[in-house]
């Protein structure tokens, strides 16, 4: 479909443009979802299970530090939890929760590509061609957050909840679905949050932020930070600190990129002046 026939198309036809690009996004999503079902081992023992288990990378690499300086307390998860499963569906149920999740995860950079292709045609040539790599760096960052997450916030929640306790007298008998959802939510979470600087690029490209406002609200974000990294993160300070820092640099970075979006339209505009 051509970009002239893309803007006389009527309301309803936008409507079922949309959602043919929804349909392909899902469909991404279930051939994703169905390797990860299939590949059961190397999702949950590998990558799920992974925090937990004292050969991990961070885990390791914590517990050699510790050593080298004399501080045992780095040396965290070094005893593997043991994940017990109470509800008869219980397991299969988290089976298809996790292939669900992986699969969105795995497809993001393709649904992304999809949004792209849906908002194009409403954009001039000119804003076509800044936002090409859009979809390259949203990809980045969202792999970052992931990664962020999975190799530092992870380990170190899965530490301090398996073994925090309110009293010597109640152990820790820690449910499968729920350390599951515990490391699930935080990578996602934290893959969505990465997403920052890309959020705000397109809030000051439709005119709807400016770097003025945001260095106004430059304090009130780190308030907003505080809150978000006790959201996903447990009542650690050093985990909370290790969100709060890349989330305030990425609000920075907003700061720059709308900037230069402010600088390239006025550019754009000042020969009709």
């Amino acid at each position: 479909m051509s970009e002239k026939s893309q803007a006389e198309m009527s309301f309803l036809e936008h409507l079922e443009e949309l959602r043919w690009h929804l349909v392909r996004s899902l469909i991404y999503i279930f051939i994703f979802a169905v390797l990860a079902f299939v590949f059961k081992r190397i999702v949950f023992d590998v990558i799920l299970l992974g925090p937990s288990k004292p050969d991990f990378f961070t885990n390791r690499i914590l517990c050699d530090l510790g050593n080298d300086l004399g501080m045992p307390s780095l040396c965290i998860n070094q005893k593997a939890i043991s994940l017990q499963n109470i509800n008869m569906t219980g397991q299969f149920t988290i089976h298809l929760w996790i292939s669900f999740l992986a699969g969105i995860i795995a497809a993001f950079p393709l649904i992304f590509w999809e949004f792209w292709r849906f908002v194009k045609p409403a954009l001039y040539k000119e804003e076509i061609e800044q936002s090409r790599g859009a979809i390259f760096f949203a990809s980045i960052l969202f792999s970052l957050g992931i990664l962020f997450a999975y190799y530092l916030i992870c380990p170190l929640s899965v530490h301090f909840l398996s073994n925090y306790k309110v009293s010597e007298q109640v152990d820790n008998i820690v449910n499968l679905g729920s350390y599951i959802n515990t490391v699930s939510s935080i990578i996602l979470a934290s893959g969505i949050l990465f997403e920052l600087p890309m959020f705000i690029y397109f809030m000051s490209k439709v005119g709807l932020v400016t770097s003025e406002t945001l260095k106004k609200y430059r304090r009130h974000s780190v308030v907003v930070t505080l809150a978000l990294a006790a959201i996903i993160t447990p009542p650690d300070v050093i985990s909370q600190i290790m969100v709060c820092l890349p989330l305030i640099l990425l609000y920075e970075a907003g700061i720059i990129i709308a900037r230069g979006v402010e600088s390239k339209r006025e550019k754009t505009l000042a020969p009709q002046k």
